[in-house]
């Protein structure tokens, strides 16, 4: 059986591998014994994990010293992980992966077993944004670290899309050096003969998940990523709550249109409860948790906080841009789409907060208003370190900064 893994994992190496590398691995310092990477289906967890390993040996998809498992793949019903690490170890093995580790039965007891048996081990996981790895008795929050995965940011589209390399930039260096920094990027896209306007508003439809390169059609690209969203839905909430429902999951996907459909707002729970026809507060404030917990929703606060954390989000809004085109059912507002990707971008490595005047406070220091390349200055011109971000301009001055910018902050 052992054999028939690693001839398995010899040939996802190779599927699955890509030159291309995200912002993940540049970044992402994954020191501990256990790293689990979370994040929503199709963000390219997989690929990463492989590419992982494939640096450790210098690309040689035979080194016995790595192996990748795919957590959920039909072979596992006739071993275990544990058997399967238990074996690597005794053939050499130092670096192994278990992607999809969310659909595996007691998955957080093995890793557990793993970890405390074979010391000589690097263990690598995936999991959907929804993973818990504090469950009962079979605690890990002290053995592994946990990292979250977005989808591509603008800088990395245009990268995979043309084959060019760009810098990332933090906020301060955006907010005081934006001239300079969208000057540098509109040659190298015009030595290309690129506009970065098209660019931008076709990353904002099919940009934000790497898959797309690999159907390169929009129209099977928004299929496949509502198909993502049922399944996320209907298979990863259901793995890891299964006391939920068919008429619960029902209720959750009713909720997720409610929401596309309403974006940006604010909770109004009675009307909600209405709408959907949930029964009580309570289940219905779980439901937006778990549809925040899974990537599917993203929420703002006046203080800062997460929406796990607070009773009441100020403001509701989809995770990403892509999104908004697949599943809302009309066609969605600009000035959504540009609210929706500020957010997508900026929460990545910064705090957002809903100030009093603006539309997003960035770390209780950066005030900024969204909207197209008119947008007025006026409502915060009195605040300090205040900025618009506009849409349809390729370089700004001053106080305003190009929407499309903020994409290069990862």
């Amino acid at each position: 059986m052992f054999e028939k893994i690693r001839e398995l994992s010899k040939q996802f190496l190779e599927i699955k591998n890509s030159s291309y590398k995200r912002y993940f691995i540049r970044t992402e310092k994954l020191a501990h014994r256990i790293s689990i990477i979370i994040g929503q289906r199709g963000v390219g967890k997989t690929t990463t994990l492989i590419q992982l390993l494939l640096d450790f040996v210098k690309g040689d998809r035979f080194d016995p010293r790595i192996l990748y498992v795919q957590a959920d793949h039909f072979i596992m019903g006739s071993t275990s992980l544990y058997e399967i690490a238990e074996q690597f170890q005794i053939h050499g093995g130092k670096w192994i992966v278990f992607d999809e580790i969310h659909k595996y039965p007691d998955w957080s007891k093995e890793l557990k077993s793993i970890y405390d048996t074979f010391p000589g081990l690097t263990i690598f996981a995936s999991g959907s944004s929804l993973l818990q790895i504090y469950k009962g008795s079979h605690d890990l929050t002290r053995r592994a670290s946990v990292h979250r995965m977005q989808g591509m940011s603008f800088r990395e589209y245009l990268e995979l899309t043309h084959h060019l390399e760009f810098s990332s930039y933090e906020i301060n260096e955006i907010c005081s050096q934006h001239e300079k920094i969208a000057d540098s990027i509109l040659k190298k896209l015009r030595k290309e003969n690129k506009n970065v306007i098209p660019e931008f508003h076709q990353y904002l439809k099919t940009g934000y998940y790497p898959y797309f390169f690999e159907i390169n059609d929009a129209n099977i690209y928004k299929m496949a990523l509502e198909q993502n969203v049922h399944a996320t839905i209907e298979s990863d909430l259901a793995a890891i709550y299964p006391q939920l429902t068919g008429a619960s999951i029902q209720k959750i996907k009713k909720l997720l249109i409610y929401i596309a459909n309403s974006v940006p707002f604010t909770p109004n729970w009675n009307n909600i409860k209405t709408a959907i026809e949930v029964g009580d507060l309570r289940t219905l404030k779980t439901y937006f948790s778990h549809l925040e917990d899974a990537g599917l929703i993203r929420s703002l606060s006046k203080t800062s906080k997460k929406f796990s954390q607070i009773e009441s989000p100020s403001k509701i809004y989809l995770e990403n841009p892509n999104q908004l085109y697949a599943i809302s059912s009309e066609a969605p507002n600009m000035g959504i789409i540009q609210e929706t990707f500020f957010l997508n971008m900026t929460e990545e490595k910064y705090n957002l907060s809903m100030p009093i005047n603006g539309d997003f406070l960035i770390d209780d220091t950066y005030l900024f208003e969204i909207g197209g390349k008119n947008k007025s200055f006026h409502q915060i011109k009195n605040e300090m370190k205040s900025f618009t971000a506009c849409d349809d301009i390729e370089i700004g001055s001053g106080s305003k900064i190009p929407l499309w910018l903020f994409g290069f902050l990862y």
